[in-house]
């Protein structure tokens, strides 16, 4: 038996036999899933898998240009044929949620509580290996030896933590428990103080690697987010045509909407360009401070369209319509900032709120009336000190409103819909893709 003790005293026990570690054979891992598990296969062809003793498990990172995942033979070998596949689904749905590239929040370490959280759900409980954290369930209960070797902090922090998690409900996203986990006061306030998130107090559970995962450059970041839409996509439409094995229905509705392209958001993006924000600024060294040249660096004017997306929820806008469109505007959100708000007759000013940059939420129909154009535009004229134009998501069936004013207005048209009006040149009219 060979113990491994993480930087914060928990040990993790593995006991394998020298002929096992010897006899173990990844790709017959790999084999078996290619058969059972369309979606998991058709993301692993896409990997590079390179084994090492670096890390003490596995872990999936994008580096150098290339998704690589990573992983240890001893602790592989240790795991019974069932859990091998459950840490390999593992590593493979935190590549389809884009965890390592564009969904990061910070405190990372709870961050990488959350998105362990998320995806353990998806997987069947018995293929989970022991250390894992699942909602509803207590964390691997420490033994006296890491105790020992662990700092009270440490040891009131992992306590807590396990009660929250045993609390929590299944089959919920990764903002969701990263927002359950920080309202917790005693976690929210260590994580206000601490420098170092593994060192000072936070229990460094889980049975992957997420190291590395911070270390990428902007530029890094935005091809390996190419590469694995491009991945994703591949593994969406081949569980399509093969079946989706042990991922459910609900799983698999998220992952098309994942995929969706209905709207090309960049190109809506673009025609926003004019009316940006010009007062975010950031520091560069290639501008000239004006009034310490050579001595603090200049700075440059960030130019960030700032819009609000209002949705028709009257009574003739069809649920499934509206419900891939919230799925779209979470591909809106990997982009932008943008305010949403919902109307029928009335704009429903209570349940608009800013969506924040890279947040994924689930919205739902709360609204069913009538419709009024003219409601939102003057909604939008009122809070124009919030945002530089607007888009209207609609079937486009209600009197025309008045101009905006300033204001740039876009109609945004869902499939085989038109305006029931002549539009203003000033507006800008997409129509959605069927």
């Amino acid at each position: 038996m060979k113990k491994e003790t993480t930087s914060n005293g928990i040990s993790r026990s593995i006991n394998v036999s020298q002929s096992d570690i010897d006899n173990f054979k990844l790709q017959s891992h790999l084999v078996d899933l290619l058969w059972d598990e369309p979606f998991y296969s058709r993301i692993l062809r896409s990997l590079n898998k390179i084994e090492t003793e670096e890390i003490p498990t596995a872990g999936v990172l994008c580096k150098d240009g290339e998704i690589t995942m990573w992983w240890n033979r001893r602790f592989l070998a240790s795991l019974p044929k069932n859990k091998v596949k459950g840490l390999i689904k593992h590593e493979c749905l935190h590549l389809a949620f884009k965890h390592t590239t564009d969904r990061r929040n910070s405190p990372h370490i709870i961050w990488n509580y959350a998105t362990d959280l998320a995806i353990n759900s998806i997987i069947p409980y018995d293929e989970l290996p022991k250390g894992g954290l699942v909602p509803g369930y207590h964390l691997e209960p420490l033994t006296n030896d890491d105790m020992e070797n662990m700092t009270k902090e440490n040891i009131d922090m992992f306590n807590v933590l396990s009660s929250l998690i045993a609390s929590f409900p299944q089959n919920k996203t990764s903002e969701y428990y990263f927002e359950k986990l920080m309202q917790n006061e005693t976690i929210k306030e260590h994580a206000e103080k601490s420098s170092s998130f593994l060192s000072d107090g936070f229990p460094d559970v889980g049975f992957d690697d997420h190291e590395g995962w911070d270390e990428m450059s902007a530029e890094a970041r935005e091809m390996m987010k190419e590469k694995l839409g491009e991945i994703l996509k591949s593994a969406v439409e081949e569980s399509n045509q093969k079946g989706w094995g042990s991922i459910s229905s609900q799983v698999a509705i998220t992952l098309n909407k994942m995929i969706s392209k209905t709207i090309k958001w960049e190109d809506v993006l673009k025609r926003f360009c004019g009316f940006t924000r010009r007062d975010d600024r950031q520091s560069s060294t290639k501008r000239l401070n004006r009034k310490y040249p050579a001595i603090h660096p200049g700075s440059k004017k960030i130019y960030k369209p700032r819009i609000a997306v209002y949705v028709d929820e009257s009574g003739s806008m069809p649920a499934s319509i509206l419900e891939n469109f919230y799925g779209e505007l979470n591909s809106l959100s990997s982009r932008t900032d943008f305010y949403m708000y919902k109307f029928d007759a009335v704009v429903d000013d209570k349940s608009g709120f800013l969506w924040k940059k890279g947040k994924r939420l689930k919205i739902e129909r709360t609204m069913h009336g009538g419709t009024s154009f003219q409601s939102v535009t003057k909604h939008a004229i009122k809070n124009k000190k919030n945002f530089d134009g607007y888009i209207i998501f609609t079937d486009g069936c209600a009197p025309k409103p008045s101009p905006s004013h300033g204001l740039k207005r876009c109609w945004l048209l869902m499939p085989n819909c038109e305006l029931s009006f002549k539009k203003n040149n000033s507006d800008i009219l997409i129509q959605m893709k069927s």
